[in-house]
């Protein structure tokens, strides 16, 4: 940007300010910031006037404040070089400096968290492949929100201006602010949950035709029934003892679920396959496919994650990820507040032989999906987050009270 260049822009943004258009704060808060306004040989009377009209356009948000204090100061050290230089301004700059801080300083210590008193909560899991669903799954999830939701240079720029009267500027880039990754709690539910997801890709469709490679089940499927089916000699059978049935391959009730290779390259498990005939890249999501259920409608995929916890003190809420629907799935949601009675009696007599087991209920974390509505095929691409868990208080551990109440 040449001399002529910025004093140009400089007038366009002043203008800007005088009109009160809402474009101002984000187009000058860039300007100050991607050039260094003396190299353009502009005034300092010019300079002053800019900064101080930027932050007084800032949003009136405690988090804004640090921004707000860097250009008020930004403004006092400029002020000797003006013709403004005047012991009241300065210690008006003075004093809203001062201001500022100090609700910064309130703001900051109402917005500590404090760190819980005693030991933290241990959730012990035990899984075939603990290093992808500990680690790899989560970075992978992570880095997934991350792309999918990270602000453009300019979405964040404008995040900082939200007082000024607006007009209607659905073109205008410069005032767009209002993005999924802008919301915290949008985005808390993502980055800050333990994410199921699988190493392989997930089909279920309607159709038979152009299933994934690695292997398909097939289930009748409605709201209070269900039923595992194959194929065999073109003709639908029981899956459990071969019975044929009479079921026509487009019976609008019945569900192909497929899988596809591994395509995560850092994917490994402590159960592989010793069948010679299985390819190794098929063997987990064949083991996965083969555990896979139903529930009515929903699919059931069975990663065989079990979780101990202190049912006493937290119960696990388990959710469809956030953005499920996007790929034509919905998830189911469920709440593991103890081991339920639901397994063999060696099972219970195992979960207290061991020290580390003691206090603690068991439970599985097993992926619920099903079709939405209208939808006939949906394909789920590996690394994506398909079920979140979020350790929460166990309800004997809170209660919610009225607030007048406690006068």
């Amino acid at each position: 940007m040449t001399q002529d260049e910025a004093r140009s822009y400089l007038h366009y943004l002043l203008t800007l300010h005088l009109r009160r258009e809402e474009a101002f704060g984000p187009l000058a808060l860039t300007f100050i910031k991607e050039h260094n306004l003396s190299e353009l040989d502009l005034a300092p009377e010019e300079q002053f006037n800019l900064i101080m009209a930027t932050a007084q356009v800032l949003a009136a948000e405690p988090k804004r404040y640090t921004l707000k204090v860097e250009m008020l100061e930004r403004a006092k050290k400029l002020l000797p070089q003006t013709r403004y230089q005047d012991p009241d301004l300065s210690r008006e700059l003075d004093h809203d400096i001062q201001k500022t801080q100090a609700d910064l300083a309130i703001y900051t210590e109402a917005m500590k968290t404090p760190r819980p008193h005693g030991d933290r909560q241990r959730l012990i899991v035990e899984t075939d492949a603990p290093r992808y669903f500990l680690d790899i799954a989560q970075k992978r999830a992570s880095s997934y929100y991350q792309q999918k939701y990270r602000l453009s240079k300019e979405a964040k720029t404008a995040q900082h201006f939200g007082g000024t009267p607006k007009k209607f500027e659905p073109e205008n880039q410069a005032v767009h602010t209002e993005f999924p990754g802008a919301c915290a709690p949008f985005m808390a539910v993502r980055s800050n949950a333990f994410h199921m997801m699988l190493p392989f890709d997930l089909k279920i469709s309607r159709d038979p035709s152009d299933p994934l490679e690695a292997g398909v089940r097939i289930f009748y499927a409605k709201m209070g029934y269900s039923f595992p089916l194959r194929y065999e000699m073109g003709k639908l059978c029981s899956y459990h003892d071969g019975e044929v049935l009479d079921i026509d391959l487009h019976d609008p009730n019945l569900l192909f679920v497929s899988v596809s290779r591994i395509h995560e390259p850092e994917f490994h498990s402590h159960a592989e396959s010793n069948d010679p005939h299985i390819p190794p890249e098929f063997s987990y999501p064949v083991r996965v496919l083969e555990q896979t259920g139903s529930l009515g409608p929903f699919i059931q995929i069975a990663c065989n994650f079990k979780v101990w916890f202190d049912a006493s003190v937290v119960s696990l809420l388990i959710q469809g990820a956030p953005d499920l629907h996007e790929y034509g799935v919905q998830g189911g949601a469920g709440l593991m507040t103890r081991s339920y009675a639901s397994d063999k009696v060696e099972t219970y007599a195992e979960s207290f032989s061991q020290p580390w087991q003691e206090g603690l209920s068991f439970n599985f974390v097993n992926l619920h999906v099903q079709l939405m509505p209208g939808m006939t095929a949906a394909l789920i691409p590996h690394s994506t987050p398909i079920f979140s868990v979020f350790p929460v208080l166990n309800r004997q551990s809170f209660r919610f009270e009225d607030r007048a109440q406690l006068e």
